[in-house]
């Protein structure tokens, strides 16, 4: 059978690994990889970061968008990487290794699968974590496609940066960007075709499908002194609470400095009849950095200021303010219809 007709189920599951694990990616941090019960991971640090992070299909992503968009097996290795890598990047700490659990249904095409492996590692070479190797996995049937990560990180004798961090006067800054995914993700779903949209909103759809997340910033950050840092997955309002709860302090964004993310997205929103600051407010899977610091340090580079630290204050409420007006926590929630 051409291998272009061959399906997982054709496969037994060492037939279909032995062509997956040639695709990853492997660094000497990993002393035993895949092949065993477990793998051995070095941790000259004596300190592991650790994050988990699943997609599933229907829900994070779909095989065939609205607009006549197919999702390729590179596409979800690539943002299956690329979201948790950010994890350990919040965290001011670089990935050394991952585990991939991946089911499949039985009709999944195998070069598909082979594409998943390639977009995997071309995300973790690519987006600047190459000491990080796929350290092993599992596979299985399912009804449905669901990738499961497990990213494994070091701090390089750093202290971790948390949320909790974060104090008043502080400079609120961003690193990566805001609103581009969820701009992509809405033109994902809309009627208009792929195949016109120009060369600049073909971009939005990419990073939304293959985010960038900003890898080198978080240990920058850390060793800038940042007092508190995360990822932006949810949206910059919804992460921003999450963060100004944490440090119970209220979080002032300058609506001015928003505007010049929004303003990029004024193209799409206006072919789309949709709200750009909506999608920089709102929009998640960016996977920025927000972080603070101290207001008399020099930003780390690729750190942008959007705000400042404003007084203590005890839970409950957001904690966020735009321009010293209270908004809307608005952004993603995986548990809401």
């Amino acid at each position: 059978m051409p291998v272009d007709q061959l399906t997982v189920q054709d496969l037994t599951e060492s037939a279909l690994l032995a062509r997956i694990f040639p695709r990853l990616h492997h660094s000497p941090g990993v002393l035993l990889g895949p092949g065993d019960d477990a793998a051995l991971i070095a941790a000259p640090d004596g300190r592991t970061l650790i994050s988990i992070d699943t997609q599933t299909q229907d829900q994070d992503f779909r095989l065939e968008w609205r607009n006549g968009y197919r999702t390729t097996g590179y596409d979800v290795g690539w943002k299956a990487a690329a979201q948790n890598l950010s994890d350990i990047n919040a965290m001011g700490g670089s990935a050394t290794s991952m585990v991939v659990s991946l089911t499949l249904p039985p009709d999944t095409p195998v070069e598909w699968v082979e594409a998943f492996a390639d977009g995997l590692t071309a995300a973790i070479s690519g987006l600047g974590a190459p000491d990080c190797s796929v350290a092993g996995g599992d596979l299985g049937r399912g009804r449905e496609l669901a990738v499961t990560v497990a990213v494994v990180g070091t701090l390089a004798g750093l202290a971790p940066v948390l949320r909790s961090g974060a104090k008043p006067g502080d400079i609120v800054a961003v690193s990566g960007t805001l609103g581009r995914a969820a701009a992509g993700w809405a033109l994902l779903e809309s009627e208009i075709s792929l195949d016109s949209l120009s060369a600049d909103l073909r971009i939005l759809v990419d990073n939304q499908c293959r985010p960038l997340p900003p890898l080198l910033a978080g240990p920058l950050a850390a060793r800038a002194g940042a007092t508190a840092m995360l990822d932006i997955s949810d949206g910059l309002m919804r992460d921003g609470s999450r963060l100004a709860a944490a440090s119970r302090v209220i979080l002032n964004f300058d609506s001015a400095a928003l505007e010049t993310y929004a303003a990029t997205l004024e193209p799409a929103a206006a072919l789309l009849g949709d709200d750009a600051m909506r999608w920089v407010l709102g929009g998640g899977e960016d996977h920025g950095l927000l972080a603070t610091f101290p207001a008399d340090i020099q930003l780390p580079k690729g750190f942008t200021a959007i705000g400042s630290v404003q007084a203590v204050v005890e839970p409950p409420g957001s904690g966020v303010r735009i321009s010293g007006q209270t908004a809307d926590t608005v952004g993603w929630d995986h548990f809401a219809d």
